[in-house]
Order: structure tokens, then sequence, then C-alpha cells
């Protein structure tokens, strides 16, 4: 079977240098080359939406493509298309280059000038290991078309504001709409979803932490089906574990999720790791949690410009949302929205803890009474995000609104690399 290559180059001299020595390969079918990042993208979701069979197996990506960067680009493909095999091509040799290729997703560098020998060597490899993906993903259950499923993380201004709360009921409300869905612990060090749904579990985030290239069976055999049908990857129960889970790892693994579920949602929990960084960059939307007093807004602004220092996150690209707001407080979310400089949830979930406290402490957050204000509003804002189906926004929408979702500016804006 032929190997299909799309060559990404925006230069017309390496455009004729590439495409001649592809069409010598043995075994080669070059397909027209793209002249930007933008084109190359839309290519590969406009074959992606017909088939993942498709895409071709090999993408290479020139270091002067433009107008996003070659190696955000090459993070890009890697993510959205994960039986995609990318080469970057450049002139740079060094192991800090080659060492961002492979974070980013690549899967093998070739260096200018372009050499026959290396250049067929590392198509062949990658082209194996594409063939090989799809053969795992034919054979292992439902893989989404196009660019997979909707990942949203959940992180919180600081501890105790109800992110973990906030992430696992926007799981159910769309598992329950009968939307396939994944929640995943990434609080690695003190992460409590497991309690919060009374799971006992042997497997972990860190099993496969370690592992190159994920199957969708050893996917499975992390993933702890609970009786609400969530799929669960949950954090270690050794918390000094969490150190095994790289921000490279989390790319692989989240991505895998994106491909098999048609939600995940990612609880980062309070404190920034690298692993939590990398989940809220490749995120489709980004929630920070927080509630109506000084330290914790204080907390939200301070989370939001480290992410832009980081650049893991613009202020604009993330959204807060308003727990235990209640009409008397000082600080309402229009003020938030001001401080953070981020947009902010139309829905606001309000105080009423002792509605919460007995589902809590028994480990039943799953069986929140549906006529409680708290479980109204989460599930709204799962509405409100675009989490469930129709007819499920249409039931919460006729079950009423938390008081508060009149407020704040919402809305969401995919993050462009």
């Amino acid at each position: 079977m032929p190997t299909r290559i799309l060559p990404a180059v925006g230069d017309a001299d390496a455009v004729r240098s590439l495409t001649t020595l592809l069409s010598q390969l043995p075994d080669a079918e070059p397909v027209t080359p793209v002249a930007d990042s933008t084109q190359l993208v839309d290519t590969l979701a406009r074959l992606a939406a017909e088939s993942v069979d498709e895409l071709p197996e090999v993408v290479i990506v020139h270091e002067r493509i433009g107008p996003v960067p070659a190696l955000e680009l090459v993070r890009e493909v890697a993510l959205r298309f994960p039986a995609v095999g990318v080469v970057l091509v450049t002139t740079d040799t060094g192991p800090g280059l080659f060492q961002a290729a492979m974070d980013s997703g690549a899967r093998g560098v070739v260096t200018l000038p372009l050499g026959y020998e290396e250049l067929a060597h590392r198509v062949q490899s990658v082209a194996q290991w594409s063939v090989g993906v799809r053969r795992h993903l034919g054979h292992g259950g439902d893989v989404l078309p196009g660019v997979g499923g909707t990942v949203v993380t959940v992180s919180g201004a600081k501890g105790g504001v109800g992110a973990t709360l906030t992430a696992v009921q926007l799981a159910l409300a769309a598992q329950a709409s009968g939307r396939p869905t994944a929640l995943v612990d990434l609080d690695l060090q003190t992460g409590d979803v497991a309690s919060y749904l009374d799971v006992q579990f042997r497997r972990s985030v860190v099993d496969l932490a370690a592992i190159t290239d994920l199957s969708p069976r050893i996917l499975a055999e992390a993933v702890f089906r609970h009786d609400c049908g969530l799929a669960l990857l949950l954090a270690p129960a050794e918390g000094e574990r969490g150190e095994e889970v790289t921000d490279r790892a989390v790319r692989q693994i989240v991505g895998a999720l994106r491909s098999r579920y048609e939600v995940v949602i990612v609880d980062c929990g309070a404190q920034l790791s690298g692993a939590g960084a990398a989940a809220v960059e490749m995120a489709d939307r980004a929630l920070l949690v927080t509630t109506p007093d000084v330290v914790a807004v204080r907390g939200a602004k301070r989370t939001v410009r480290m992410w832009d220092r980081l650049q893991v996150r613009k202020a604009e690209e993330t959204t807060v949302v308003v727990n235990r707001h209640t009409r008397g407080t000082e600080i309402q979310p229009p003020l938030i929205q001001k401080i953070t400089g981020t947009a902010v949830a139309a829905t606001a979930v309000p105080a009423n803890f002792r509605e919460l406290q007995a589902a809590v402490d028994a480990g039943r957050v799953h069986a929140l009474d549906g006529k409680g204000t708290v479980r109204q509003a989460l599930w709204a804002l799962a509405a409100e995000l675009g989490l469930v189906k129709a007819p499920e926004t249409a039931l919460v929408r006729r079950g009423g609104r938390a008081r508060g979702t009149d407020r704040g500016t919402g809305g969401f804006r995919r993050r462009k690399e």
C-alpha cells in the first residue's frame, strides 16, 4: 500500500527540492503540497471529516512554514489528528530542538539540506507507526471522526473553591445527555474525584505516563467505568507518584481520550504543574472556578496572569465560573470579569452547602437531588458550554436556572495557536 505524504512548505525552492526527493521514495504517494499552516489544518480537517483512512500517513512540516511557527503547528496536528505521523524538516541539528520537536508530538526530525537516505528512513518509520495506530484504532471500538471530542479543563483559583465538584457535575451532565464522557483527575497530589464518587481503584493516570504509543486496549485497561456510565481516569493514590506524569504524557493521554469520547473533562486542581499546564493549553475551553471573596478572586487574577506569562493561555481565552454566589455579596461577576480580564460564565453557582454535604460525605456526588439549586446550576453551566445534547439543554432550561445566570458576559473562544 502506498504511503501518502503531505508536505507543508512555505518556500517555493524548498517545495521543489522536497517533492523531487519524495517522488523517488519507494511506495511513496506525495500529495499536493500546502503552503501555510492554515491550509494544512483545513486540509486535514476536511479529510478527517470523511474518514480517518483518508488522512495521509505522513505530514512533513518545513521549519519555514507560517504563519503559525513550525513547532506549534506540529503540536496542533499531533493533538488534533493523532493517527497522522509528523516529520519536522529543519536546519537546527541541536539536541534542544530535537527534544522540543518530540515534546510537541513530532515522530521524527530530518535535517537540512535534505538527503535521500535520511528522508527515506524517517518517512518509512513514521509511516509504519501511523499504520499501526490506525490498526489499533480500527479494532479498538468507536473512534470519533474529525478533530475528536471537546476537552474542558477545570482549575481552581485556590484550594476549596469547588473545582472538583464542578468538573464532576459537568461530566455527569454530558454523560446523562447521551454523550460518551471521560473525567480525568489531574490534581495529581491531592485529587478527590475518586472520593467524590466512592471509587476503589487500582490503576491511575500514572500507569499511562511511561507508555509511548497508547492503544485503545491499553487506555481501556487504565480507565475505570463508573456505574453512572462515566469513564474515569484517576489521580494516583500515592500523591508523590504524580511527578511521573509529564506534560508530554498528558498531551498523549488527553489526545487519546479525545479521539474516543465526545467530551473529556479534566480536573486540574488549584496548583499549576507541567501536566496541568499542558492540559489547559490544549483544551477547547479552560474554566477557572472562584468564589466571590477577595482571597479567591486575587488567586484567580494571579492564575490568569501566570498562564499568560507562561504562554499557556490568554486571559480572554479563559472563562471564570463563580461558585457560592449570592446576591448580597459585595463582589459580583461583572467585577470579577473586570479584575481578571476573562470571560465570566453566565451561569453562577449558588451558595448552598447544606444541599451538598450529605452527598459529599457519602461519596455520592453523582446522586445529588436533581431539584437542588446547586446541581441545577452546574447542569445549566454544562448546557451553556454546549456539553449536553439539545434535548438535555431544553430539560435543564425548563428545570430552572440558578440565580445570577443573567450576569457576566459568558461566551467562549476556541484557542488559536
